[in-house]
């Protein structure tokens, strides 16, 4: 049975079954690093919500959604379902010359799938991707995806404008917000650290905080593993 007591310089007073001396210090260590942490994260969501708005969207782009009655062009402007808020695009790895969906983007659209009702409460958000809308929403019924919605850029420049590309075309993973003002629309952030030099053992991690997958991972004493990744079929 775990105790209740504590020392006079530990942090709470939870104790867990057989816990020594030496692991709660360790742990009341961790637990003032991990304060440290999400004061950190406060601190940069705070800094984020003050940006300046950024340039105004050039077109007003015009997407391919899939309905049951068939496809249909949807503009930029009617993505605001919630006029007053925020408009986030997450670039899908998916494009037309790609054999198969990005494993990682995958991932990370998995979990938001089963996010996308609460999301809904509070911002617009969609998932956009280069490969014309059949194929794309075949692979979102593969996935069981239910949620979320899915627009085609195919026959846009979204992709190349808001970084969704490279100059050769090459799929790239990237997260913009947008949102209404003055009757226009205007940018206002993109997860930026992808295109930033990465840091000693460090990989770029530009999207994590919406990758539920690696921020489990991160409690555990295996942690994210050096060489793993997603993949999209597992042999279980």
């Amino acid at each position: 049975m775990a105790t209740q007591r504590a020392s006079a310089d530990s942090l709470h007073k939870v104790r867990f079954p057989g816990e020594s001396a030496a692991y709660r210090a360790a742990r009341d260590e961790l637990l003032e690093a991990e304060a440290v942490l999400r004061r950190n994260i406060e601190a940069v969501a705070a800094l984020r919500r003050k940006l300046p708005l950024g340039g105004a969207v050039p077109v007003d782009y015009e997407f391919t959604e899939a309905t049951v009655s068939g496809a249909r062009r949807v503009r930029m402007s009617e993505l605001f379902a919630r006029p007053e808020a925020s408009l986030v695009l997450y670039s899908f790895m998916y494009g037309p010359e790609m054999k198969a969906a990005c494993p990682s983007c995958t991932s990370i659209l998995d979990g938001l799938d089963g996010a996308a009702p609460h999301i809904r409460q509070r911002i617009n958000f969609a998932v956009v991707a280069k490969s014309p809308i059949a194929r794309v929403v075949d692979f979102a019924r593969e996935r069981g995806w239910r949620n979320l919605r899915i627009l085609s850029s195919a026959e846009t420049s979204y992709n190349a404008d808001y970084h969704g590309e490279t100059e050769a075309g090459v799929q790239i993973p990237c997260l913009n917000v947008f949102v209404r003002r003055d009757g226009g629309i205007r940018h206002v952030f993109a997860t930026e650290l992808l295109f930033a030099p990465s840091e000693p053992g460090q990989d770029h991690r530009h999207v994590d905080m919406i990758w539920p997958l690696w921020n489990l991972l991160d409690f555990t004493p295996d942690g994210r593993g050096k060489d793993w990744r997603p993949a999209l079929r597992y042999q279980e």
